[in-house]
């Protein structure tokens, strides 16, 4: 161990062992969502219909969300699993998270009209703002700084995380894959919903939710999905991320 390694260490230390302070809270040590339902507005789409496939199929309650209520419900029967399809509003009133998987030129309409049948609620935003032209994929910078930071500007009654940006469509909705290999960036004010958020994603095999910051820090990860495309088409693949020595 370094210097350095025992400078930073020792506050730690000492900390556990004053009288009367509980010991720090153990990062891993994650709540148990089985038993909460999960909304995926956008759940038509290929992400979010790969997000409720794999979460359903995981054993979460999952309710997918359309404008159309029809459409909804014909997504969800085509998943089975026990998934069912509303319109957006009554998706949003009936689950306790819910993700946010519209396509980002309609983030900005979509949430304000749901601000209402959202307040209260856990969201979890995994919209990324890309533009695209001859040169491939580019990242687009929305006027709060990302995706997840208009979402908690336009919804301040909800608790805003943003997870879920990396993942390949392609994969989440192959039936024949058991794992998916990969970490999920979380990001969020507070603890106990990035927690949250954490040990929702550690419903799917193979995949982790790691902590990455506060909202303030979304738009890097959000951007990084320009790269990830860039990766997926030199090599023909459907890259993810891993974070090490976590």
């Amino acid at each position: 161990m370094t210097s350095h390694d025992a400078a930073q260490e020792a506050p730690s230390q000492g900390q556990d062992k004053a009288p009367g302070k509980a010991p720090a809270k153990d990062p891993r040590d994650l709540p148990d969502v089985s038993g909460l339902v999960v909304g995926v507005l956008g759940g038509t789409g290929d992400q979010g219909r790969g997000l409720a496939y794999r979460l359903a199929r995981a054993g979460q309650k999952v309710v997918i969300g359309s404008r159309a209520a029809e459409r909804a419900q014909a997504a969800a029967d085509e998943l089975g699993l026990g998934v069912e399809g509303a319109d957006n509003a009554e998706c949003a009133r009936r689950s306790d998270i819910v993700i946010v998987a519209v396509p980002w030129d309609g983030h900005a309409k979509t949430l304000e009209s749901l601000r209402e049948e959202l307040s209260g609620k856990l969201v979890v935003d995994c919209v990324n703002p890309l533009g695209f032209d001859k040169k491939g994929a580019y990242a687009l910078k929305p006027e709060e700084g990302s995706a997840a930071e208009q979402a908690a500007a336009l919804l301040p009654g909800s608790r805003v995380t943003a997870a879920f940006h990396h993942l390949s469509a392609v994969l989440l909705q192959d039936e024949s894959i058991e794992e998916i290999d990969t970490d999920v960036m979380v990001l969020g004010e507070v603890r106990a919903d990035t927690d949250l958020v954490q040990a929702l994603a550690a419903r799917i095999p193979g995949m982790r939710g790691v902590f990455a910051g506060r909202l303030r820090n979304a738009h890097q990860v959000e951007s990084l999905v320009a790269n990830l495309i860039s990766v997926n088409r030199r090599y023909k693949a459907h890259a993810g991320l891993r974070v090490t020595d976590v």
